[in-house]
């Protein structure tokens, strides 16, 4: 059996001495889409960002392919998983393609320059998206969708076995949304784990196999979606009753 892409083991991460995750355990192996729920304020990004590397836990290991990920260098780390943050921010006029090839540069040595190759990933990422033919566009002129898409074919264009998405549809129109969530199923699919912070649970509940509840007092749950994805768990988690409608293998919840 392969090791699990990412695996914490006792995590705890809190905020001004505040726990929002308490020794927490948890695995994604490659194939698995994972989704992160809970309030606003219950930590679901600030757990992402420590999964990611940009924050230390309080305690507890986070392993990357088995290797402590505290004890990997940054390249190393980046060559293994990829992040993508709630907010963009440019603060160089750079290209559409610029930016989007900056993902290869875990891939390139010190001195190195993007091949040929690297141009033809990022070509392809962004046309993953619908963003081929806008290569040349600089990225201040994108409006607020474009460059959430353009934050996604950089990830695509790194290429990394695991992806951390914090709020991956923001900013996108329905059409974008499906588009986005089945390009990720597909990466899963291809052999990628994925976690990714959600807002609704009826999208989590069709793309995702596990689901992880943060109650922001450092409960957790996690299981099986059809296990955990159930309205009278969600109406808890949410401090509002929900109606849970079951239809076709999909299912949806609404306010009662």
């Amino acid at each position: 059996m392969s090791r699990p892409l990412l695996e914490t083991r006792q995590l705890i991460v809190d905020i001004a001495g505040q726990k929002l995750v308490d020794r927490l355990d948890l695995s994604v192996a490659g194939g698995e889409r994972m989704a992160i729920l809970g309030r606003n304020g219950a930590g679901k990004s600030t757990l992402l960002s420590t999964l990611a590397g940009l924050r230390r836990p309080a305690g507890g290991t986070i392993l990357l392919d088995g290797d402590d990920a505290a004890a990997l260098p940054p390249r190393q780390a980046a060559l293994r998983r990829a992040w993508l943050g709630q907010f963009q921010a440019d603060p160089f006029a750079s290209s559409v393609l610029e930016t989007a090839l900056t993902g290869r540069h875990p891939h390139l040595g010190r001195w190195g320059w993007e091949s040929a190759h690297d141009i033809e990933l990022a070509r392809r990422a962004l046309g993953a998206v619908g963003l081929d033919g806008l290569e040349e566009r600089r990225i201040h002129t994108l409006s607020g969708g474009e460059r959430q898409r353009l934050a996604i074919s950089t990830l695509l264009t790194q290429a990394p076995p695991l992806y951390l998405l914090d709020e991956p549809l923001s900013h996108l129109d329905l059409n974008h949304q499906m588009a986005v969530l089945e390009l990720f199923a597909d990466a899963a699919r291809a052999g990628a784990g994925i976690v990714m912070v959600l807002h609704d649970p009826a999208l989590a509940y069709r793309f995702c196999n596990h689901a992880l509840l943060l109650h922001g007092d450092g409960r957790t749950e996690s299981g099986a979606v059809d296990a955990i994805l159930t309205a009278p768990v969600l109406s808890e988690l949410y401090g509002y009753r929900l109606r849970q409608i079951d239809d076709g293998g999909c299912r949806c919840f609404i306010p009662d």
